[in-house]
């Protein structure tokens, strides 16, 4: 009898790429070389850290100024990077610069890793996405420069570095202090430059190019850019504009007299402080507020806002804006009797609804699951937990100072939905039932059911 060859789909790759890089980085990080003091970190703690930063999440069990050395912070963010960007693209960037062509199972290793639908000039995609990448986050850098060498020397440089990379690529891990950016919460220049590089690597890289193209062909009787964007850029620039907006107005009237946050600001720093709250949410992580003191309804929106993230093929995390503006807009079709769901002029095709729901679907059966063992097995407050769990999922990396108390099985539950959170929903979906069944090519009878 013929045995049947045993392969790998290219969705599964990426999947074991992400645990390999995580194994590996937690080894390294579990020696006593990484620690601070010398002496090893608990093994669990080591993998938790691996498993945030390859993860893009940032939720962390220890300090990371304080815990590790200066190899384990280069450790901690090099699998940053990698996980920003994803191990395939930095392994294609690697052959594209050793000259070597890339094969077909490269090519579809980069579609599917970056969820594009097309293979034509993937090389120059890599090229473009490793490019501007060093671009963006060395003029974050050097903007920070000016105001961590003034505070901390030539520290100030590394600091500089890390935080840049860090932001950009939603991480929300830094080496300044053990409270985040709390120090900083009502300078200009770290929160601008923050915001400005989270929400960059939040839009997604197809939405630069994009808009780079309509600039670079634009003329002086048409000077109307966003008009001439593709279907995809105009949604996620809107829906992240209005989360971002709507966000940041929200949490400035929940906590606008709380005096744990906002509340003895001036009205400058009030709004300065509320916009970089909602930029945060879009699976950042960085905290300018202990978010242990925002009120109830601030935290309900930060947790709304977490659960959409970024947009696609981009280092944020989350249901993604795109699928969001695919769920209400068919939403609103239905309630309309539509046949279909248009966006600007558009109509949005069935795959792509069925896709959205999918997506949603997966990251809410996740984020329950997880709340549901956290809660079950660590007496915290309900809230705390799902702020947790959400932000787990959704890679953001929040927390409102419950990581550190998780209890071994809690922090074991974190680290299993910081993964499945950040490989995607739809990617795990599609990696477990990659087998083509035979039987899905009939149909059976169809029959009505009550709905809603």
């Amino acid at each position: 009898m013929k045995t049947k060859k045993f392969t790998l789909t290219t969705t599964q790759i990426i999947l074991l790429s992400f645990l390999v890089t995580v194994l590996l980085g937690s080894l390294l990080l579990a020696l006593p070389i990484s620690s601070a003091s010398g002496k090893a970190v608990p093994y669990l703690d080591a993998l938790f850290t691996a498993t945030t930063s390859t993860c893009v999440t940032g939720l962390v069990t220890l300090p990371t100024v304080s815990t590790w050395s200066i190899f384990g912070q280069v450790v901690i963010l090099i699998l940053i990077q990698i996980g920003g960007l994803g191990i395939i693209t930095i392994m294609s960037g690697l052959m594209l610069l050793l000259h070597r062509k890339m094969g077909i199972g490269d090519r579809l290793l980069i579609q599917d890793a970056f969820n594009l639908n097309t293979m034509s000039g993937l090389a120059k995609f890599v090229k473009n996405v490793l490019f501007g990448t060093l671009i963006i986050e060395g003029i974050g850098a050097l903007l920070y420069m000016t105001v961590f060498v003034p505070e901390f020397g030539a520290r100030g440089i590394w600091i500089s570095v890390y935080t840049a990379i860090s932001a950009f690529c939603n991480a929300g891990i830094d080496i300044i202090a053990e409270n985040s950016l709390c120090n900083y919460v009502t300078s200009p220049t770290v929160n601008l430059v923050t915001s400005a590089l989270i929400i960059l690597g939040g839009l997604g890289y197809i939405v630069w190019w994009d808009v780079l193209r309509v600039i670079r062909s634009r003329t002086k009787k048409n000077r109307r850019i966003f008009r001439h964007l593709t279907l995809h850029s105009k949604i996620a620039i809107t829906v992240t504009a209005a989360l971002i907006l709507v966000g940041a107005a929200l949490i400035f009237i929940f906590e606008y007299n709380n005096p744990k946050t906002i509340g003895n600001m001036s009205l400058f720093d009030k709004i300065q402080v509320s916009f970089f709250q909602s930029v945060t949410t879009r699976t950042a992580g960085f905290a300018s507020v202990p978010q242990e003191n925002l009120t109830n309804a601030s935290a309900a929106i930060s947790i709304l806002l977490m659960m959409v993230g970024g947009s696609p093929v981009g280092t944020a995390g989350g249901m993604k804006t795109l699928t969001l503006a695919v769920l209400l807009c068919s939403a609103f079709a239905t309630v309309r009797n539509k046949s279909n769901a248009t966006l600007f002029g558009r109509r949005i095709s069935e795959d792509s609804v069925k896709k959205a729901v999918a997506v949603a679907v997966t990251f809410l059966v996740i984020c329950a699951a997880s709340t549901l063992l956290l809660m079950a097995t660590n007496d915290a407050p309900a809230l705390d937990t799902v702020y947790e769990t959400v932000s787990a999922t959704a890679t953001v990396g929040l927390s409102r100072n419950l990581t550190a108390s998780l209890d071994s099985f809690g922090k074991l539950v974190i680290i299993f939905t910081m993964y499945f959170g950040r490989v995607g929903p739809i990617s795990l979906a599609v990696a477990l039932g990659s087998s083509t069944d035979s039987r899905n090519l009939i149909s059976e009878p169809t029959e009505e059911i009550s709905i809603g």
